[in-house]
């Protein structure tokens, strides 16, 4: 029973942590000087990186990693001007995945994979400053392993009131599988609103326009819009597109200082979009040409099925008639 209340206590602690306001938080010239991964974490950050580690090989052994090294080089060094300007207390190891998808993930411990088709949505180097800061957010605030830790203290919590009532922790149970889903990547909506917070700081702070937060997911909206359900799956742990913009306008008006000069977009981001849209557009030639259908010619017809020519069939080539033995 003291089992039980001891971890009540350490649940209603974390619901209180959650909504818990910190005015360093808020202040993007505190950025560095300030613990925005506090709460209740099981990981230290030694296993946090060993555990990202772990992930991340599975990914590059399931996934295509784009290995051109101006673009691998390019997306590096936004993302690590991103991490200097954050409150991340891990190094990060930054690739690009080769795939359409519109979207980012950083694992724990600073393990970051980009998609090239969030690259190529993009219309600034600003919106995907704005996406990769937001995952950044994620393992500086150490999202992943806070959210596995209290998965595990309320399957713990189960347990006593599955012998009190049965069907009350059954209950709790079903609510702990929706609320804390498997894995590391999909966040409360608590989280994933403190990382479009912080995200949108990290930008500023970095030189950004923080507006293109804002631009690239009105596009969402609008994509979701002409195809619904298209970007849903993509964000579907994310707050609804619309209340994230309206909390991002917010959060830019009372908490970033207006600046004359922000960077937007830069040459070299659109000769590496460029490029990128080259190697898809190659890929899909390529598919197209291995899934055309191929002619089986008959023997000595004169042209092989992979275009080359085939001489006509010599003397030496045919075949030998033997004759019987002379049957008189």
């Amino acid at each position: 029973m003291r089992r039980f209340y001891g971890l009540v206590a350490v649940l209603s602690l974390l619901s209180v942590s959650a909504y818990a306001g910190d005015k360093k938080e808020k202040d993007p010239e505190e950025i560095g000087n300030r613990d925005v991964g506090k709460g209740l974490n099981w990981y230290s950050l030694e296993k946090e990186i060993a555990l990202g580690k772990g992930l991340a090989q599975d990914v590059e052994r399931q996934a295509k990693i784009i290995d051109d090294p101006i673009i691998a080089e390019y997306v590096n060094r936004v993302g690590q001007n991103l991490v200097r300007n954050s409150d991340a207390k891990v190094p990060f190891t930054i690739k690009v995945i080769d795939t359409e998808d519109v979207n980012a993930f950083a694992l724990p411990g600073g393990f970051f994979f980009v998609n090239s088709g969030l690259i190529l949505k993009a219309d600034s180097e600003a919106e995907l400053a704005g996406v990769m800061a937001h995952e950044i957010a994620h393992v500086a605030a150490r999202h992943g392993t806070r959210q596995a830790t209290r998965g595990q203290v309320m399957q713990l919590a189960t347990i006593p009131l599955i012998f009190m009532g049965g069907w009350t922790g059954y209950g709790i149970q079903q609510a702990a599988s929706v609320l804390i889903p498997i894995g590391f990547l999909q966040f409360s909506k608590a989280f994933e609103s403190e990382a479009d917070m912080l995200g949108l700081e990290y930008m500023y702070k970095t030189g950004y326009d923080p507006e293109a937060f804002v631009d690239f997911f009105e596009k969402i909206q609008s994509l979701e819009k002409k195809k619904p359900g298209t970007m849903a799956k993509v964000f579907s742990t994310h707050p609804p597109t619309e209340d994230r913009i309206v909390k991002a306008q917010k959060n830019i008006q009372e908490l970033l200082k207006e600046r004359p000069e922000y960077v937007v977009t830069t040459s070299e981001f659109n000769d590496v979009k460029g490029r990128l849209a080259m190697l898809h557009n190659r890929k899909k030639v390529d598919d197209k040409d291995l899934n055309r259908p191929k002619l089986k010619r008959a023997p000595g017809t004169g042209t092989s099925t992979d275009g080359g020519d085939k001489s006509a069939p010599t003397d030496d080539d045919r075949p030998t008639l033997k004759r019987r033995p002379d049957s008189n």
